[in-house]
């Protein structure tokens, strides 16, 4: 599944896109959004902008697109009237004078109000977005003090959306490493200095990885997120077991942590 990075450059490139259009057309797969199909010609695409993994696709004529991609989701730019090749099920078309964004394979797909938006089930049961600007360190140790949060693994915390949204696996593996911890550790365990240290990376890392051009090749990620280019997001420990640790240069372990993969130095984290 994409983490909050690549969801939120996909947001971007589909807002460079057609933010500011007017819709020429729209269709859609599901039987209860045909109707739309009627009502959203005209409407101006005003923004596209993810929260966690959900991406929402605002129109100024007061209803909003909210699509998940989940495992297999996944949106395409083309020209106004293309339909690229491919063996997946198209969802959603939302196509304007030049562009049109084509939504594929995803199931999670639903139109709201936008001054309703805050009752969507999945969206309100999350918590900050990781790449929110306005959220900062402090405001994530104290999450991390919050009695809902402070007795749960980090293993498994990390990974919670309603935690911080838009966090996932190679993050978690990534910011554990960086911030010197062991998944089985709990926030209420910390002292003041390893709290301090892991909200400062639960900021750093995510948002590194979303000023880069994608990441680097590993195994199981899906290709449209990956780069050759230098300035690819660099893993120091995901996908990299039985390699020298880059900072004490023992190996790096792999484990099953929630049914998911997690690495780690057992030297550095503790």
């Amino acid at each position: 599944m994409p983490e909050g990075p690549e969801i939120r450059r996909a947001a971007d490139r589909l807002a460079e896109a057609v933010v500011g259009k007017r819709l020429d057309s729209a269709w859609f797969a599901f039987p209860q959004l045909k109707h739309f199909e009627n009502s959203l010609p005209g409407a101006v695409i005003e923004s596209i902008t993810p929260h966690g993994k959900a991406l929402l696709t605002r129109f100024d004529n007061g209803w909003t697109l909210y699509s998940h991609n989940q495992l297999y989701g996944v949106w395409r730019i083309a020209a106004a009237g293309e339909r690229p090749e491919t063996k997946r099920s198209l969802r959603v078309a939302l196509e304007t004078t030049h562009t049109t964004i084509l939504l594929y394979s995803a199931s999670d797909v639903a139109m709201w109000r936008s001054d309703e938006l805050h009752r969507h089930p999945f969206l309100a049961r999350l918590g900050p977005d990781v790449l929110d600007p306005v959220l900062d360190a402090a405001a994530v140790e104290a999450r991390l003090r919050d009695p809902r949060f402070a007795g749960r693994a980090l293993g498994s915390l990390l990974l919670d959306q309603g935690f911080l949204a838009g966090m996932g696996n190679y993050l978690r593996s990534e910011v554990l490493f960086a911030a010197g911890l062991l998944p089985q550790r709990r926030p209420r365990d910390l002292d003041g200095d390893e709290r301090r240290a892991l909200a400062r990376e639960l900021l750093a890392i995510p948002r590194h990885s979303y000023a880069t051009r994608g990441i680097e090749r590993a195994s199981g990620m899906r290709e449209d997120y990956l780069t050759d280019t230098p300035e690819g997001f660099r893993f120091r420990v995901f996908d990299r077991e039985g390699e020298p640790c880059e900072s004490c240069g023992a190996p790096l372990l792999r484990r099953q942590d929630g049914s998911r993969r997690l690495y780690l130095c057992p030297h550095c984290q503790r």
